[in-house]
C-alpha cells in the first residue's frame, strides 16, 4: 500500500521528535534531453536535532534508493526503504543522513517537470512542489514546520541557464565532461521544503535590478531576472515585468516595513505549469500562458500583474512566516489575494482592482461556498490528498473578502501594524491563526476571536435581501434580511455584516447615479434599517454597494426591473458590477430562469465598457446556454445569442478589447451551435475580413476547434494548422480541435489515451479531455457508466494532479433534463449516489472531487427546471 499521503498526525509527531538544520541537495540533470532517460540522480545530506534513541521518516518518491547513510552507518537500502519512505533508527541528538537516489522526471508538472518544445526540439526543466512534491526530487521532511537551510548543486548541460532559490556562486565545467558544469548556489534563510526551486534548461533570460534605501540609510540591493523558453522570447515583454516588478517591490517594502529578505528576485515563466503561479523565494514560477503570443485584452494584463503582485506578497506572507500545517493554507492565499489586489489597485496605473476582483474573485468564492464540500477558511486538513484539494476559492478569494472586510473592521493603519509585528515575532519560522490574531488585536485593540469564530471557523455564504414597505412613494420600513445556512452542520451561522446600501435614481440626463449611501451593521436574521424611512423610493437600493462585505445580494423586486431594463445606465462600474453579480447568482440559484441572464447581457453587455467585467458576463451567458437553459429551448437561445455576438464583433470598434472579447465568444459558443460556421469558416480562409481583428494563433484554433466540434472541419485540415504553428500552444489547440469532432471512433480513441494510456502530458491531457466533452450528449452517453467504474483505477494509478484532471474533467455532467422529470433523480445522479455509497471509504480527495460535480450537475439540472 502506498504510503506517500501523509497525515497531519503523522506530521506532528516527526516535528516533535525532531528539528531541521540544513540540507545540501545535488542533482544531476545532464540526461534530461535524452528522451530515454527516465531519471536522474539526486543526493541529499540532511542535518538535524532528535529525540536520542528515537525513530522516524524521509519522504522520498523516487525511481530507487541506492544508498542511505545516517552518521556514517551504512543502511541496507531494502530494510529501510517502505514504498515512499526512508525508515531512520536509533537517531543520536545531532544526526546527518545522505540519501542517494534516481528520481524521476515528470510529465504531471509535479516535482522535476520535463518538457520538450516543439517549436525547437530543446529541453526545459524546472520543479513545481506545493503541496507537497518536493520529495519527488530529493528525499527531505516534507511538510511546512520542519524548515531548514538549503544549498543546492546542480550539474547539467553547459550550455544550459541554471536557477534556484539562492544566487549561482560558482559555474564551472566538468574536469571530465567539458558538455557539462556545475553550479553551486548560495544557502538559503530557513524556509519549507515545498517552496524550494530549481530551473534548467536553453532559457531566455534578462536582467536587472531594484533598489531601496531603508530606514537609517542602508541600501538593499536586489537583483532582478526574468526567463522564458527561447522560443517565446520574440514575445516576452520583459521591461513591462520588470517594471511591475520593481513598483512592487517598492510598495511591498514601504507596506510591510521589513525588507526583502530572499536576496534576489527572479521570475521564471514555464510550460505546462499547472498553476497560475508559485511563490518559490527569489525565483517565482508562472504559467507561460502570461506571456501573450497572441492578442491580449488589458483584462489579461491586469490580471497577469494581480499574480505578479500576491506571488510578491507571499514573499513575507507565506514564505517569510509560513503555516505550521495545511489547515492554516489561507494564512498565506488569503492574504496573497487580498495583497495582490491592493498591490495593482496602490503601486500601478489600473483604477479597476477591487472592480474584477468583485466580479471575478469572489464570484469564484462564491461558487465554491455554495457546494457541499465547502469548508471554513481555516480548514480541517488531515492529510496531504486534502490539502492538495484546498488550494480552491475558499482559500483564496472567500479568505481575500473577509480579510478586506477585516480591513474595514479594525481599520488599514492597524491592519498593516499588526501584520508588521506578525512579521518581526515570527520571522523565518512557523504560525497559527493563533499568532496572527493576537498581532492584530493588539494592533487594533479589538478582540478578534468572535470575528474569527463567525468568519474564519464557519462555512457557506450569507445572502441578503432587502423587505422594504413603500407609503405613496417613499420608503416606510426597509428590512435587510439574513439567510445564512452552513451547507455542513445545516445551521445558521448569522454572520454581522457591515454594509453600505447605495440609493440609485435616474439624473437629468437618464443616467443612473447614486443620489444618497448609508452605512450600517447587520446582525442575526433581519435588521431594521429606520434611517431609510421617509426617503424617496429609490429605482435601485443596492445592498452591498461598493461591495464591502462577503454576501450573495438578492435584488428586491423594483430594483430588479430597474436592473433589467436599465443596467446599462448605471454609471459606477463597481455598482455594475454588483449588479451584474445579483443577475447571475439568481440564476444559478434557479430564482430566475438563466433565459432571463442571457437576454439581459444581449442587451446590455455591447455598452459594457470595462473589459474584465464584459469577459466575466460573456462567459457566464456562455455556460447558462449550456448548462441551465432547458434543452428545448437551448438551441433557440443559443441561436439568438450567437447572432447578438456576430452583430457586436462586426460593429465593435476596429482592433477594441472589446471586439476581441466577442470574436472568443462567438469561437466558444459555437463549439456548440453550427448557425455562424460559416462566418467563422470565412474568417479563417481570409472570405471574411473583420476590420481590426487580429487572427492570430489563439483564436484561429479556437475557430477551428468550433468547426472540428460539428464535422466541418478535417484530421487533415487540423494538421495542417498545426505545421503551421508548431507551438506548445498550437499541440494544445490541436489536441482539443481533434478530440472535439463528432466522430464515435475519435471519442473512442480520446478516451482510451486519456483513461488507459499514460503518454500524455498534463496540458495535453487537459486538452484533450476538453475535446472529448465537446460532443452532442448522445455521443457521449455510452461512457457515463465507464467514468464510475473507471475511478479507483485511475485514482490509484496516477499522480493526483492527473487523476484529478480525469475524474473531474471527465465526468459526464453534459445532461439535460426531461421535461416535468425531478432533477434529483436523474439517472447520473443516481450513478454518482450509488458509486459514493458504495465507495466511502475511498480517498476523500476522490469523493471530494465526485461530490462536487455531482452538485454542479445538480444545480444545471435544478435550473433547466426553472425555466
Amino acid at each position: 500500500m502506498s504510503n506517500h499521503n501523509l497525515s497531519r498526525d503523522e506530521a506532528a509527531t516527526r516535528s516533535a521528535l525532531i528539528t531541521t538544520h540544513s540540507y545540501d541537495v545535488t542533482l544531476d540533470v545532464r540526461s534530461a534531453a535524452d528522451p530515454a532517460a527516465s531519471g536522474y540522480a539526486s543526493t541529499s545530506t540532511i542535518s538535524f536535532s532528535a529525540t536520542p534513541g528515537s525513530a522516524t521518516f524521509l519522504d522520498y518518491i523516487s525511481g530507487g534508493v541506492e544508498s542511505v547513510v545516517l552518521n556514517g552507518r551504512v543502511l541496507d537500502a531494502a530494510n529501510v526503504v517502505d514504498g515512499d519512505r526512508i525508515i531512520l533508527e536509533g537517531l543520536a541528538a545531532e544526526n546527518t543522513v545522505t540519501v542517494t537516489g534516481t528520481s524521476l522526471y515528470s510529465r504531471s508538472g509535479e516535482g522535476m517537470h520535463r518538457f520538450v518544445d516543439p517549436a525547437d526540439g530543446q529541453c526545459y526543466l524546472y520543479t513545481q512542489y506545493e503541496p507537497a512534491d518536493s520529495r519527488r526530487v530529493f528525499a527531505n521532511f516534507e511538510q511546512p514546520d520542519l524548515k531548514a537551510l538549503f544549498t543546492f548543486h546542480v550539474i547539467a548541460p553547459a550550455a544550459w541557464e541554471v536557477a534556484s532559490n539562492g544566487v549561482e556562486l560558482t559555474r564551472a565545467t566538468l574536469p571530465d565532461d567539458a558538455r557539462s558544469a556545475r553550479w553551486d548556489f548560495a544557502t538559503t534563510e530557513r524556509m519549507s521544503t515545498y517552496i524550494t526551486t530549481v530551473l534548467a534548461g536553453p532559457y531566455f533570460k534578462a536582467t536587472d535590478h531594484w533598489t531601496a534605501t531603508l530606514d537609517g540609510g542602508a541600501r538593499l540591493e536586489v537583483p532582478l531576472a526574468l526567463y522564458c523558453r527561447a522560443s517565446l522570447s520574440g514575445s516576452f515583454d520583459a521591461e513591462v515585468i520588470f517594471r511591475l516588478t520593481k513598483s512592487g517591490l517598492t510598495f511591498f517594502n514601504e507596506l510591510f516595513d521589513y525588507p526583502y529578505p530572499w536576496g534576489k528576485y527572479d521570475q521564471a515563466f514555464v510550460p505546462e505549469y499547472n498553476l497560475g503561479a508559485m511563490e518559490n523565494p527569489g525565483l517565482v514560477t508562472f504559467t507561460e500562458k502570461y506571456i501573450y503570443a497572441s492578442r491580449a485584452t488589458d483584462a489579461q494584463y491586469q490580471g497577469r500583474a494581480n499574480t505578479l503582485m500576491h506571488e510578491m506578497a507571499h514573499m513575507w506572507f507565506g514564505d517569510l512566516v509560513t503555516m505550521n500545517w495545511w489547515d492554516d493554507l489561507w494564512l498565506k492565499e488569503s492574504f496573497a489575494d487580498y495583497m495582490g489586489t491592493l498591490g495593482v489597485d496602490r503601486a500601478t496605473d489600473w483604477d479597476t482592482a477591487w472592480v474584477n476582483f468583485a466580479s471575478r474573485r469572489k464570484a469564484w468564492a462564491y461558487v465554491q461556498d455554495q457546494l457541499p464540500t465547502t469548508h471554513p477558511i481555516v480548514a480541517d486538513i488531515p492529510d496531504l490528498e486534502a490539502a492538495k484539494q484546498n488550494f480552491d476559492g475558499i482559500t483564496y478569494a472567500k479568505g481575500a473578502s473577509v480579510l478586506k472586510q477585516l480591513v474595514a473592521y479594525v481599520g488599514f493603519d492597524a491592519f498593516i501594524t499588526g501584520s508588521r509585528q506578525y512579521f518581526r515575532d515570527n520571522a523565518f519560522g512557523n504560525t497559527s491563526l493563533r499568532d496572527l490574531l493576537k498581532a492584530l488585536s493588539e494592533a487594533s485593540g479589538r478582540d478578534l476571536d468572535t470575528w474569527a469564530r463567525q468568519w474564519l471557523q464557519t462555512s457557506g455564504i450569507s445572502t441578503i435581501s432587502a423587505e422594504i414597505v413603500e407609503d405613496g412613494g417613499l420608503l416606510g420600513a426597509v428590512t435587510l434580511r439574513q439567510d445564512a445556512v452552513d451547507p455542513l452542520t445545516g445551521h445558521q451561522e448569522l454572520r454581522p455584516h457591515r454594509l453600505r446600501l447605495g440609493l440609485y435614481g435616474a439624473d437629468a440626463t437618464g443616467a443612473v447615479v447614486r443620489s444618497e449611501s448609508l452605512e450600517v451593521d447587520i446582525a442575526g436574521p433581519s435588521t431594521l434599517v429606520p434611517e431609510l424611512a421617509g426617503k424617496a423610493r429609490p429605482a435601485l437600493l443596492l445592498v452591498n454597494d461598493e461591495d464591502l462585505s462577503y454576501a450573495k445580494v438578492r435584488l428586491d423586486p423594483v430594483s430588479e426591473r430597474t436592473v433589467r431594463t436599465s443596467l446599462d445606465r448605471v454609471q459606477d462600474p463597481m455598482a455594475r458590477a454588483l449588479c451584474w453579480t445579483a443577475l447571475w447568482d439568481s440564476a444559478r440559484d434557479a430564482v430566475t430562469p438563466a433565459v432571463q441572464y442571457v437576454a439581459a447581457v444581449e442587451r446590455f453587455a455591447p455598452t459594457e465598457n470595462g473589459i474584465g467585467v464584459l469577459l466575466n458576463i460573456l462567459g457566464n451567458a456562455s455556460s447558462a446556454i449550456e448548462r441551465f437553459v432547458p434543452a428545448a429551448r437551448r438551441d433557440n437561445v443559443r441561436r439568438d445569442f450567437l447572432a447578438v455576438a456576430a452583430a457586436r464583433l462586426r460593429d465593435a470598434p476596429a482592433g477594441s478589447d472589446h471586439q476581441l472579447a466577442w470574436a472568443r465568444t462567438l469561437a466558444t459558443v459555437s463549439r456548440h451551435g453550427d448557425s455562424e460556421l460559416d462566418l467563422l469558416r470565412g474568417i479563417l480562409d481570409g472570405s471574411t475580413v473583420i476590420n481590426g481583428l487580429a487572427v492570430d494563433p489563439e483564436l484561429r484554433w479556437s475557430m477551428w476547434q468550433a468547426l472540428a466540434a460539428h464535422g466541418q472541419a478535417t484530421q487533415a485540415e487540423l494538421d495542417r494548422e498545426l505545421d503551421a504553428d508548431q507551438t506548445a500552444s498550437g499541440h494544445e489547440g490541436h489536441s482539443l480541435a481533434s478530440a472535439a469532432r463528432p466522430d464515435a471512433a475519435v471519442k473512442a480513441a480520446a478516451w482510451d489515451r486519456v483513461v488507459n494510456s499514460h503518454e500524455l502530458s498534463n496540458e495535453i491531457l487537459g486538452a484533450t479531455i476538453a475535446g472529448f466533452v465537446t460532443a452532442p450528449a448522445p455521443m457521449l452517453d455510452a461512457y457515463v457508466e465507464p467514468y464510475f467504474q473507471s475511478l479507483d483505477r485511475v485514482w490509484a494509478e496516477r499522480s493526483i494532479e492527473i487523476a484529478g484532471r480525469i475524474v473531474r474533467g471527465l465526468f459526464p455532467g453534459w445532461q439535460d433534463l426531461a421535461i416535468g422529470a425531478d432533477p434529483a433523480q436523474h439517472p447520473v445522479l443516481v450513478l454518482a449516489d450509488h458509486w459514493l455509497g458504495s465507495h466511502r471509504d475511498a480517498p476523500r480527495a476522490l469523493r471530494r472531487i465526485v461530490i462536487e460535480q455531482r452538485s454542479h450537475l445538480l444545480r444545471a439540472l435544478t435550473a433547466q427546471a426553472t425555466g
